[in-house]
């Protein structure tokens, strides 16, 4: 039974890993050419994103029905492989607690036949069982060291995997990723803020968590549709998602603030010649940071205390710069009189905004 574990387990990794996400097709454009106003056009893969779509920069695609990039399968997991990693990670536990069990018994067996006890004292011997019949496999103090460091394996994997398993069970039960969940929580920030009076519903949850389930998981191991056009529940338009993320990039353009770098950085990932704060405050992300010069112009959208994260204008770009991303020192820049885009002053214009 321990062998099946593995077998399943190694059967889903590996799927999870070679079939990979499903990505957008190269120069894919919707079957209605008025559709494409609804859309983002991402210039890396010269094609627009579908609905349900992000560009991975890890993968350097644009991923369908695109969940999180992880580490563990050097992948994406998406429209194509989320079941099987999502059985991974059921499967995984499972094996861990059984193996756990044949650890704990072990350990109890061999320990029970090792231990005597005296009046005022408790002897364990590991040099030999005293009692008939001896293991089949010698088991001494080396064996019950690693034993024991097995089962803290066993129990570590059990309870982080687990809960990974409980995160995408989720997202798959509401039909949404966790990047769109992110999507879902800026589009009530963004009405609460404005006071629109609109409301935003998700689209694709069938409302039924069934419904939702078989979307991901079928008995052709093929998961249900392309990837690329989605049913929506009843009320919701069929670009409601991304017309939401077009309004959030517009408001985000509006939001951003110019900033000009003032010290130079090299783009490491903790500074050391920034100060103590800024090396020890460093982002926890896989985001990247950005290299600055001192003039370099950037248009922050989001900070912490120490740090700042925006896109630096590069002035070989004819439309307004072509915009590097990522993190920077907030100590490296400081705030520009005016606004890039409407040349009025910045503090003034984003107070009435």
């Amino acid at each position: 039974m321990l062998l099946n574990w593995t077998v399943m387990i190694l059967y889903n990794y590996f799927s999870a890993m070679f079939v990979g996400p499903g990505y957008v097709p190269l120069g894919w454009t919707p079957e209605k050419s008025q559709d494409c106003m609804y859309l983002q056009y991402c210039k890396v893969c010269q094609s627009y994103k579908a609905p349900r779509s992000h560009h991975c920069r890890k993968c350097n695609r644009c991923v369908m029905k695109m969940d999180h990039h992880c580490p563990w399968i050097n992948n994406c997991c998406g429209y194509q492989n989320h079941a099987s990693f999502t059985l991974f990670l059921l499967l995984a536990p499972l094996g861990c607690i059984h193996a756990s069990f044949i650890f704990v018994m072990t350990m109890y067996t061999q320990l029970y036949n090792r231990i005597s006890f005296g009046w005022s004292s408790v002897k364990i011997d590991m040099s030999a069982a005293k009692r008939d019949p001896r293991p089949i496999i010698p088991f001494g103090l080396s064996a019950f060291a690693a034993s024991l460091f097995a089962l803290g394996l066993a129990l570590g994997t059990t309870i982080a995997v687990g809960m990974l398993f409980i995160i995408q069970m989720k997202v798959i039960l509401t039909n949404k990723t966790s990047i769109e969940s992110w999507i879902e929580e800026k589009a009530k920030d963004r009405i609460q803020y404005y006071q629109t009076g609109e409301t935003f519903i998700f689209p694709y949850d069938m409302g039924s968590k069934w419904k939702n389930f078989k979307q991901v998981f079928t008995w052709s191991g093929i998961p249900e549709g392309d990837g690329l056009d989605w049913p929506v529940r009843d009320g919701c338009h069929q670009y409601s998602l991304t017309i939401e993320q077009l309004k959030q990039k517009a408001d985000k353009r509006v939001r951003s603030v110019r900033y000009r770098a003032v010290e130079d950085y090299s783009g490491v990932c903790c500074p050391v010649t920034k100060g103590v704060k800024t090396f020890f405050t460093t982002p926890c992300t896989e985001e990247p940071r950005i290299a600055l010069s001192k003039g370099d112009l950037i248009l922050a959208t989001r900070g912490l205390k120490h740090w700042m994260y925006g896109e630096k204008i590069l002035d070989s770009a004819a439309d307004g710069g072509v915009r590097e991303r990522g993190w920077f020192p907030r100590k490296c820049v400081e705030k520009c009189q005016y606004d890039s885009e409407t040349d009025q002053p910045v503090d003034g214009e984003k107070k009435n905004r």
